[in-house]
């Protein structure tokens, strides 16, 4: 044999021209786990069946509500008298000594915070007078005061906290659940994206993308309005009896380019199809938030449910996880205050927490009173901080900072009504219990059933995990 044609051999190509029935086989398998061509269905080959855990999980879906931008820990859950009285002074040398901004200098003045706190719940966790219906269940949440992280520019920032790295290309937090324990929605996707805001995150499609991981796995970003994914209805005159028959066709040529080259993308391709077909009926069924009681409405502060909104995403959240989808990611966008006019600590902040304080509060409760806060874990968080130093801009405003920043979680393993961490008394740095983003991804992983250190992937000749060489999970979070 001529070493061109040796070159165009690969295994694939091997087992699929031999004569050990390998093909054959799986071919066979894939055929016979169809049903009608009405109702197309991968049976055992879809990607995102449900899969066992490692381990016996507390938690079986997340809700990762995240505030996009960078929310200032100083004006919502980390209280500091100190650094109030030493407003407009400059900070010790000693605390920046080294250190790099993304916009002030070393020198910036300390800023105190204009806002009041107070202790809230059976359990007198201190939070900002801007969280009035956090307050209201804070006996079931957790505040993570010592946060950290290793980036301090938003795209960069949000890929890290999202995919475990700065850099493109890695897979997200919700595509690796995915890959480790698939999912337990037939007719809906895995992993499911909301956005809310003025704009998207920066950081982009990426924050949700599967990386080197099958497409299958990525986040799906669901548009506002009945149709929430683009081309999803069928054309005007294509029944569903054409349209079976040409699912059927289609699923029946690509099975036979996937037994002949075994490529995983092949299947995603098969899977994007059939669950295309599933989802023209569940998808609107879904986005009709018509059977919703006024009362539900009226908790989550949605006044009109067909105008696109956080407090609209949150509900439909929890209608995603009702059906059982596995990771349910909402993005709100414009927490990055800096000082400048409409992008501040005044007005533009409290806008932020009128829209995400009682949407996010109400879905923990009716996530409770449904039954389901046990299985699901809801996480509140940002991709860093802002510092104890103020911008010199024309009104209140604070940089980007990593070295201390808060988050919270409640239900799925969370043991509530506790801090976790403590920052020094300017809230600059984390002194105590220090909770590194690596280890916030290993105890997501750990509440859902998986070992960080055992969901891997290997790809370019090494194995990949989310949390890549780090991670531990925090024991203190954990009921």
């Amino acid at each position: 044999m001529n070493d061109d044609r040796l070159r165009d051999i690969t295994r694939r190509h091997f087992f699929a021209d031999c004569r050990l029935g390998l093909g054959s086989l799986a071919l066979a398998s894939l055929l016979n786990a169809r049903r009608a061509p009405a109702a197309p269905s991968l049976g055992d080959t879809n990607p995102l069946a449900p899969r066992g855990p490692h381990f016996t999980p507390r938690a079986k879906n997340v809700i990762f509500l995240f505030m996009a931008g960078g929310p200032s820990h100083l004006e919502l859950f980390d209280y500091k008298p100190k650094l109030k009285e030493l407003d407009g002074q400059q900070i010790p040398a000693s605390y920046v000594e080294g250190k790099r901004f993304a916009f002030i200098k070393q020198d910036a003045k300390l800023l105190g915070t204009r806002r009041k706190f107070r202790k809230c719940g059976d359990c007198g966790v201190e939070l900002s007078e801007l969280l009035p219906h956090l307050g209201s269940i804070i006996d079931d949440v957790a505040v993570v005061r010592s946060m950290q992280t290793d980036v301090f520019n938003h795209g960069p920032a949000k890929l890290f906290t999202n995919t475990g790295t700065a850099r493109f290309g890695r897979p997200s937090m919700g595509a690796w659940v995915t890959y480790g324990i698939g999912s337990e929605a037939d007719d809906l996707p895995g992993f499911v994206v909301l956005q809310s805001g003025p704009r998207g995150p920066r950081g982009g499609t990426p924050l949700w993308g599967s990386g080197f991981l099958p497409s299958t796995y990525q986040g799906v970003p669901f548009l506002n309005g009945a149709d929430p994914i683009l081309n999803l209805s069928s054309p005007q005159g294509f029944g569903g009896a054409r349209q079976g028959e040409f699912i059927d066709a289609v699923n029946d040529l690509n099975v036979l380019r996937l037994q002949a080259v075994g490529d995983p993308e092949i299947r995603t391709r098969i899977a994007a199809y059939e669950m295309a077909y599933k989802m023209q009926s569940s998808a609107p069924e879904l986005m009709n938030l018509g059977g919703e009681t006024k009362d539900t409405l009226a908790m989550y502060g949605i006044t009109d449910p067909a105008k696109p909104s956080f407090a609209r995403n949150c509900l439909l959240a929890r209608r995603l996880v009702e059906k059982g989808a596995r990771f349910v990611q909402l993005y709100h966008t414009d927490w990055d205050h800096h000082g400048n006019p409409g992008t501040n600590l005044g007005e533009p902040l409290d806008d932020r927490c009128r829209e995400t304080d009682q949407p996010s509060a109400a879905l923990v409760k009716d996530l409770k009173r449904r039954g389901l806060l046990k299985d699901t874990l809801v996480i509140w968080g940002g991709e860093f901080g802002r510092t104890p130093q103020g911008e010199p801009r024309d009104t209140l405003g604070r940089d980007h900072h990593i070295d201390a920043y808060a988050l919270w979680l409640a239900g799925g393993g969370i043991k509530g009504g506790q801090t976790v961490g403590q920052t020094d008394e300017l809230g600059y740095y984390a002194v105590e219990d220090k909770v590194h983003v690596h280890d916030l991804q290993a105890t997501v992983l750990h509440l859902l059933g998986l070992d960080h250190e055992r969901l891997t992937y290997r790809f370019q000749g090494r194995d990949f995990r989310l949390t890549d060489v780090a991670g531990k999970v925090v024991e203190k979070l954990l009921a």
